[in-house]
C-alpha cells in the first residue's frame, strides 16, 4: 500500500473531521487498516513530534493533531483487534506520586497509541503500587512523568522497586527531567519530550527508533 497523501497531511494539520472521513473511506473501500496506520497514518504522527523536536509547532499543535490521529485509530481499533493484528508492547504511564498534572502525559499517550503500542492510562498521582499492579497485569513498559522538582525524586522508589527484573523496563521524563537525573536513579530510558518518549520507549525494548 502507498502512501494515502491526503489522510498524512490531515493529521500533520490537525483535521480531525478529515480524518475521520479518509479513515473510514478506507474501511469502506476494505483497504488493510493494519497497514493504512503502519504507511501513513504513523509516519504522519511522527512528523508532528519531529517538528515539535525542531520548534516548528508547539504543544497546542501537537495535540490537536494527536487528536486527529486518534478519532482516525478509534476507528480502525476495533479491526485491527478482530483481524488479531498486535500491538507493538503495552505501556502503562502516569504521573508520580503527588504530581496531578497531566498535559504533558496525555499528550505521550496520544503518541504511544498512535504510535502502535497499547497504552494503560494510570492517571496522576501514582504510588508504586499503581505501577506494581500494571506490570502483574501485562505492562512492558512503565512512563513515569513528573512536572515538578518536588516530586520527581518519587521516580527513585518506582526504579528501585523493579530494580533487576527483566520483564519490565522504565522510561522517565518531564519537565524537570534530565538525562543526568535518570542515569541516576536508574531508569532504562528518557524522554526530552512525547515525540522522544517514543523513541525512548522502543529503545528501552531494543527496538529501533524507526521502525522501517
Amino acid at each position: 500500500m502507498s502512501i494515502n497523501d491526503e489522510l498524512y497531511d490531515a493529521i500533520v494539520f490537525g483535521e480531525r473531521d478529515r480524518v475521520v472521513e479518509l479513515v473510514q473511506q478506507s474501511v469502506d473501500d476494505d483497504e488493510d487498516v493494519g497497514e493504512l496506520l503502519n504507511v501513513t497514518m504513523i509516519p504522519a504522527l511522527r512528523e508532528v513530534g519531529d517538528q515539535f523536536s525542531r520548534g516548528e509547532v508547539f504543544v497546542p499543535e501537537m495535540l490537536v493533531s494527536a487528536r486527529a490521529m486518534q478519532a482516525g485509530v478509534d476507528i480502525i481499533e476495533p479491526l485491527l483487534v478482530k483481524s488479531g493484528h498486535e500491538p507493538i508492547a503495552r505501556v502503562a504511564i502516569g504521573s508520580v506520586k503527588g504530581d496531578l498534572h497531566d498535559i504533558g502525559k496525555n499528550l505521550v499517550v496520544m503518541m504511544l497509541k498512535g504510535s502502535g503500542f497499547q497504552v494503560d492510562d494510570l492517571g496522576v498521582d501514582c504510588r508504586v503500587e499503581a505501577f506494581d499492579e500494571a506490570v502483574t497485569s501485562g505492562a512492558q513498559v512503565l512512563c513515569l512523568s513528573a512536572l515538578l522538582s518536588t516530586t520527581r525524586n518519587e521516580m527513585r522508589p518506582v526504579v528501585e522497586h523493579f530494580k533487576g527484573r527483566d520483564d519490565v523496563k522504565i522510561v522517565v521524563g518531564g519537565a524537570v527531567i534530565t538525562q543526568e537525573f535518570a542515569d541516576d536513579i536508574g531508569a532504562d530510558g528518557f524522554g526530552v519530550d512525547a515525540s522522544d518518549a517514543i523513541r525512548a520507549v522502543r529503545e528501552s525494548l531494543g527496538l529501533p527508533a524507526i521502525p522501517a
